[in-house]
């Protein structure tokens, strides 16, 4: 499939009312309102097509930016591909569900999200805490530095109530999947949690929300969770 057919097929899969979700969401125009279910079985014909995925990417179409994330090759994918693609990133869907999850199938995951973290930018640090959560729910524990994610919790705890709200909800994010996902410091993380406590997102145009990591961690060991990783990043 080239670029003018994928785009011809995912503005006939668009829904008014999935548009709307993904506005209300912080997307914006161009987009199609496509679900991601509906985009599996082009997903299935074109598999990996790096060259594809960067036309596709480079139409700032929310839709079609998403598709780009499911048809990349990771692999060959450069840093300055990452950078390029972050900075097109306008919203957490973007950021935190095509860029991080497509950096976290790379050599270079962590050195990336190191940079992304200590950026100081919103988007970027989102990103960068995301791309952690991918990789501890996915990979061995063996590959990440006991020490360092431990340091990261640490971070977390001292800083999470001053991030930006996007940033916020992906450290979130990361003290729940080190809760459930990296045992070595399982015990940490539900500490960190429960001294983090609540954690408030401010949205626009809609009440705040709560989130209770801590709360997280306890439903999932109550369900026999401990442990758990993904057998895949990408759908």
């Amino acid at each position: 499939m080239n670029f003018e057919t994928v785009m011809q097929e995912l503005e006939a899969l668009g829904k008014e009312r999935m548009k709307k979700t993904y506005i209300s969401n912080g997307a914006h125009e161009p987009l199609f309102g496509v679900a991601t279910g509906a985009m599996k079985p082009m997903a299935k014909k074109i598999k990996k097509d790096q060259p594809l995925a960067e036309e596709l990417y480079a139409t700032g179409n929310y839709d079609a930016m998403y598709f780009a994330g499911i048809i990349a090759d990771p692999m060959i994918m450069t840093e300055a591909d990452f950078e390029r693609w972050i900075d097109a990133a306008y919203f957490y869907m973007l950021s935190d569900y095509v860029v991080a999850v497509t950096l976290a199938e790379t050599d270079i995951a962590q050195a990336v999200a190191d940079k992304w973290i200590a950026s100081g930018e919103e988007i970027r640090m989102s990103a960068g805490w995301s791309c952690y959560c991918w990789l501890l729910g996915n990979r061995p524990d063996s590959e990440f530095s006991e020490s360092k994610i431990a340091s990261m919790l640490e971070h977390v705890e001292t800083t999470i109530h001053d991030a930006p709200d996007q940033t916020k909800s992906a450290m979130n994010n990361f003290m729940y999947t080190v809760g459930i996902s990296y045992l070595p410091l399982h015990d940490k993380a539900l500490e960190t949690a429960k001294a983090v406590g609540p954690v408030e997102i401010r949205r626009d145009k809609k009440k705040s929300s709560i989130l209770l990591a801590s709360e997280n961690i306890q439903k999932d060991l109550d369900r026999g969770r401990l442990g758990f990783k993904r057998k895949y990043v990408r759908c």
